[in-house]
């Protein structure tokens, strides 16, 4: 009497490489939305902001990860000398810059 029911539910499961494959299929079709609604997005922003850091240059409006605003008045490899106002000037790392906003472009006001 105990062996018929596990004969019987042995019988029902999907076997071979269909079983797997239906098992699987749920794991791939998540990895694919993942990466894109995820993961390719992301490395998009981080190759244009990588591109940003590269052209900044003298003179660029930049604004900090803490949210300084100022003036590029020297470029270095890693570094930037930003001024904050008169005679106020900090270094910060490139990596650090959230916006740069060449020279002469001007906001629109409104």
């Amino acid at each position: 009497m105990f062996a018929s029911p596990a004969y019987a539910s042995a019988g029902a499961a999907p076997g071979g490489a269909a079983g797997f494959f239906v098992s699987v299929f749920p794991l791939i079709l998540i990895f694919i939305i993942f990466y894109f609604l995820l993961i390719r997005p992301q490395q998009r922003r981080m190759k244009q902001h990588q591109e940003m850091i590269g052209a900044v240059k003298k003179n660029d409006s930049v604004v900090t990860g803490g949210g300084l605003i100022g003036k590029v008045t020297r470029v270095d490899d890693n570094e930037v000398e930003v001024e904050l106002a008169q005679g106020i000037r900090v270094r910060a790392l490139k990596s650090t810059l959230s916006s740069v906003t060449p020279h002469g472009t001007k906001p629109a006001n409104d």
